[in-house]
């Protein structure tokens, strides 16, 4: 199987990326962030704290999580409902991050990922692809960009969608899930040493499709 995992921050451009790149070769590609992002949605709707690890774990019984449609038309099902737009709403982004601590959510979600992987040629990218959920791949990455111009991207993204959020409140947000995701106990955001380093601060998203392609085509 052609597995390609890509990990990194919140806002390098990841989802994107994996897209695009999954798009050229023809394969899957596997929106792990959006599977954290609804299991946030449903505790959210429960009323339980995100951050409450022994309210959310009896929660993950209850939670099933479907990718449906062809190529850039997949959409995410929440048991049955169509949330693809509800957990791109900047609150969950943040929920997200914190219900991702939880070591028993990312076993609930990396056994999903690994069976799908197992199965069928993927583009994965997270925070913990590379190092934990497939950390045989051939194919590892590791994207990143400076905070400002990740908040940059992001407080850009949403004013197109109409949202009012402010630049600095969304700066303190990324600064918050970067240390969210490298200091939580249990795996890490971390750039492995068999992990190419690609930093996107001055890269545009073809560039860096091609830097990743240019990998996988000489190796």
């Amino acid at each position: 199987m052609l597995n390609i995992a890509i990990d990194g921050p919140s806002g390098a451009g990841k989802s994107t990326i994996s897209k695009m790149l999954a798009k050229k070769l023809g394969i899957i590609y596997l929106d792990t962030g959006a599977m954290y992002r609804a299991v946030a949605l449903y505790v959210s709707r429960k009323g339980v704290d995100v951050n409450d690890r022994e309210k959310v774990i009896p929660l993950l019984d209850e939670i099933q999580i479907e990718f449906r449609g062809d190529g850039d038309e997949k959409k995410i099902y929440l048991n049955g409902e169509d949330v693809s737009a509800a957990i791109r709403e900047h609150a969950v982004s943040k929920m997200a991050s914190d219900v991702s601590k939880i070591k028993e959510v990312r076993l609930f979600l990396v056994e999903q990922q690994r069976a799908i992987a197992k199965k069928n040629d993927v583009v994965l990218d997270g925070r913990d692809i590379t190092s934990f959920v497939l950390p045989d791949s051939k194919y590892k990455f590791f994207l990143t960009a400076t905070p400002e111009e990740r908040a940059k991207r992001r407080y850009e993204e949403l004013k197109a969608k109409g949202s009012q959020i402010s630049y600095e409140t969304i700066l303190a947000d990324v600064n918050d899930r970067d240390y969210n995701d490298t200091h939580r106990d249990f795996a890490p955001l971390v750039q492995t040493d068999d992990a190419v380093f690609i930093d996107s601060t001055n890269l545009s998203t073809d560039e860096v499709i091609e830097v990743i392609l240019r990998y996988v085509n000489t190796h």
